[in-house]
């Protein structure tokens, strides 16, 4: 599951930056997935506010869910230097950078798509290996990305841009996932 929109003004980078979700869509998030997730499901949440929030309000809706394991290892990119500036007022040279060497980059000195990749994989494997038949991550588009890529072509270094997933819900929205 995806946090919900944040508030902020839209065209900001704000990957790792602990900004709060809009209060309002994170409840109506809440409870539209309320009503689909398996009972009793083990749950992770990253360790930032706004996917925080997505999980209180569905633990409110339904306990049986129990309280969920903070993994900072599903947390969204760290930009860097990019973090809380307009995306378009990022130079294009930099943006190229990134797309050279997608893989091992640091974007904007924060964090590279690999270590991402990386620390997902794990948080993946603790995943598999938990025994839960059914797990929630309430997460964000970067590691819903990167589990993504893990899942359809293993824990590897990604060889280039193209091989990055495409699709991520939409704030607010979810994507099931088999392990």
């Amino acid at each position: 599951m995806r946090h919900a929109r944040v508030v902020l003004s839209p065209g900001l980078c704000y990957g790792a930056s602990n900004v709060a979700a809009d209060a309002a869509l994170t409840e109506e998030a809440a409870a539209m997935m309320a009503e689909v997730l398996p009972q009793g499901a083990a749950c992770r949440v990253s360790g930032l506010a706004r996917a925080q929030q997505l999980m209180t309000g569905l633990r409110n809706q339904r306990p049986d869910l129990g309280p969920a394991q903070i993994d900072p290892r599903l947390n969204e990119m760290d930009f860097g230097a990019w973090e809380l500036q307009r995306w378009d007022a990022i130079p294009r040279s930099a943006f190229d950078g990134w797309m050279a060497d997608f893989a091992h980059h640091r974007v904007g000195g924060g964090e590279s798509t690999q270590q991402v990749i990386d620390r997902v994989a794990l948080a993946l494997c603790d995943t598999r290996h938990s025994g839960a038949s059914d797990a929630v991550w309430v997460c964000h588009a970067g590691a819903i990305r990167a589990a993504q890529f893990v899942l359809r072509h293993g824990h590897r270094t990604i060889a280039r841009v193209s091989e990055w997933p495409e699709e991520a819900p939409e704030p607010g929205g979810y994507l099931q996932l088999t392990l």
